[in-house]
Order: C-alpha cells, then structure tokens, then sequence
C-alpha cells in the first residue's frame, strides 16, 4: 500500500499551519462531551501521522484528560488537533485540511454521549466510551499508539 500523502492545514486567521499525513483516509466522529464543548460541535477527525507544526507558537495547547490533550489556534481559536500526551496518536480536524477530498466518514464514538437532536444517515461503525476506551488500552498495549 503507497504512503499517504502529506496535507497542508490551517486554522481560520491562518496563524497556526499544519502537515500531516492521513494514516488511512477514514474520518471519525466524537460525541464526547468535552469533544461538543471544545469543536462546539461533534469533532470530526483523522488519525494522522507525522503531524508537524509550522509556527508551535501558534498553538495553544489544553490538557483535557489526564491521557488526551487539544491544539487550537491562540489567535483565532480554531480547534484543530487532539493527541496523546506521549505522542503516540493524533488526530486532525478534517475541515482544518486546504484540501479535505477524498476522506470517508468511516466511525462514531462516543455514541452513548451522543445527544438526541441529531443523527448522522451514514452508516458508520458506531462505539460506546466504554467500547472506544477498551479499544485504545488495546492498541496501546500493542504499541501502536
């Protein structure tokens, strides 16, 4: 399989720029709570490689959890990465990208946090906290972040 190719991202104002490379195209939905309050939204994201930072002044970085934490624009606020704190997983606001073409809305987690008002008509891969939690300590106990 060829390597995804590195994308170019920005906030709104433009101040805080980003490449990373998609590590499979797939895009996923969070209805997690604090994901609704930082996004004012669900955010929807990319598990990215190799995310690198223009200017790490730009960012501003929030601790969210005692594992996660949230990069978004100091000038502008724009939400647009979360990772974990030792680095080992990223993922990237998809309509952060100049070019989001090509991602697929492949998965739902959270769904249990979801509140009531909206649905999605995609059929995606749908995990409860308690599904999405035990699926990370998996991969981390596997390493792969």
């Amino acid at each position: 399989m060829a390597e995804a190719a590195l994308r170019a991202g920005r906030c709104l104002c433009g101040a805080a720029r980003f490449a990373a490379r998609p590590a499979t195209g797939e895009v996923d939905v969070c209805h997690c709570g604090m994901c609704r309050r930082w996004a004012g939204g669900v955010f929807m994201a990319a598990a990215c490689d190799d995310v690198a930072l223009a200017d790490e002044a730009a960012f501003g970085v929030y601790r969210s959890s005692e594992y996660g934490e949230r990069l978004f624009c100091r000038t502008c606020g724009s939400s647009l990465i979360w990772r974990m704190q030792d680095g080992s997983s990223a993922h990237v606001a998809v309509s952060a990208f100049d070019d989001p073409a090509g991602f697929v809305f492949a998965k739902e987690i959270f769904i249990d946090d979801k509140p009531a008002f909206y649905d999605f008509a995609n059929d995606t891969r749908r995990l409860t906290a308690a599904e999405f939690m035990a699926e990370m300590e998996k991969r981390q106990e596997a390493g792969h972040g």
